[in-house]
């Protein structure tokens, strides 16, 4: 299967199918919602509320079936699943902020790991169900600071409770997959990381923080300004989310149940240098100041190999570092401009799909 292939085809696969996506309302899952739909599926999503305003769910939501609820209620999940009945699973709901895990450690536990095990408890009676696939973090590595890029392999681990609760988030999978759906639908867990795009407004993050900046016309204040990261466009690993759900149902034995979803080794890069260049597309503004308070320790460097993404489900990434960052900006420049950013967005994802 080719990445190509795999775009010819989706259409056909998608159209139709019963797809429960948890964490709908984020800025990811908002994405995913849109692209789900685009294709033809049947998209039945639960989360939390969106947070803040603007927030993109609130721009390309419009006309969804859209539950809201807490991943961390067993009843009400499990009641979702009997009730929606769904043919795939793409489970996004999630904490996904580091420093929002040293706040409320607890809270990120509950949602990232018993969230994830509520589930897939839930997935266990669903007559119709063919796939699920857990979406984690390129984080979930136990990291030594080697700078060697992570392979699907590599032992488990994270430092802080984000990313520990990541890592107990594939534990707990692995379990389930192991002791209860052994003879069942294939469950796999899908890997990705530093993802920028339209549409993101979340707190404690690079662009949202370089956009409100804008705003203000002052600098953004970077804590580890020479941390390396892989960075993405949002629709590149959600593109791997759609290849891998592909996958497990039409070659479930073969189908790899553990993949990392990365940018091109070119486009990994520092903190400051994305800065520096999404910058550059405002005419040289927000600009960065170094933050001299004292933070919690954060890994210097983290990328990823996308080795098994390529070979077993030939994907590879469509968009350099340049060209995420000029997608980004030409969306949050349309929105200012207040173009409809529902079909912004989804020319945005077509002209994704036929690259």
């Amino acid at each position: 299967m080719n990445v190509q292939t795999l775009e010819r085809g989706a259409g056909d696969f998608w159209r139709g199918r019963k797809v429960l996506l948890t964490g709908h309302t984020g800025f990811k899952g908002a994405w995913m919602h849109l692209w789900l739909q685009s294709l033809g599926a049947e998209v039945w999503g639960y989360a939390l509320a969106a947070v803040g305003e603007p927030n993109l769910w609130d721009l390309v939501g419009a006309n969804s079936r859209s539950m809201i609820g807490d991943i961390r209620d067993e009843g009400r999940v499990g009641a979702l699943v009997a009730d929606v009945r769904p043919q795939i699973v793409i489970h996004m709901a999630a904490q996904a902020l580091v420093k929002e895990s040293y706040r409320d450690p607890l809270g990120t536990y509950g949602t990232n790991v018993m969230g994830t095990a509520n589930l897939l408890q839930a997935c266990r009676g669903a007559p119709d169900l063919q796939c699920v696939v857990v979406v984690t973090s390129d984080k979930v590595y136990e990291n030594q600071g080697s700078g060697r890029p992570f392979v699907e392999a590599d032992r488990l681990g994270g430092h802080d409770p984000y990313s520990n609760s990541k890592a107990c988030a594939e534990l707990v999978t692995m379990s389930f997959r192991d002791s209860f759906f052994k003879d069942g639908p294939p469950i796999a867990s899908a890997r990705a990381g530093n993802v920028i795009g339209g549409g993101d407004w979340s707190a404690d993050r690079l662009i949202p923080d370089c956009v409100r900046a804008l705003a203000t016309d002052s600098a953004v204040t970077l804590r580890y300004p020479e941390a390396i990261r892989p960075w993405q466009h949002v629709l590149e690993p959600l593109s791997g989310y759609l290849a891998l759900a592909r996958a497990l149902v039409l070659e479930p034995a073969t189908a790899p149940r553990a993949v990392n979803f990365g940018p091109d080794p070119a486009s990994f890069c520092t903190v400051r240098e994305v800065v520096d260049a999404f910058s550059a597309r405002f005419e040289g503004r927000p600009g960065w100041i170094r933050d001299s308070t004292a933070h919690a320790v954060e890994a210097r460097a983290l990328t990823l190999s996308s080795a098994r993404a390529e070979q077993s489900l030939g994907w590879r990434p469509k968009l350099d570092i340049a060209e995420s960052l000029s997608w980004t900006a030409d969306w949050y420049r349309a929105f200012a401009e207040g173009e409809n950013m529902l079909a912004f967005s989804e020319a945005q994802l077509a002209q994704y799909e036929v690259r």
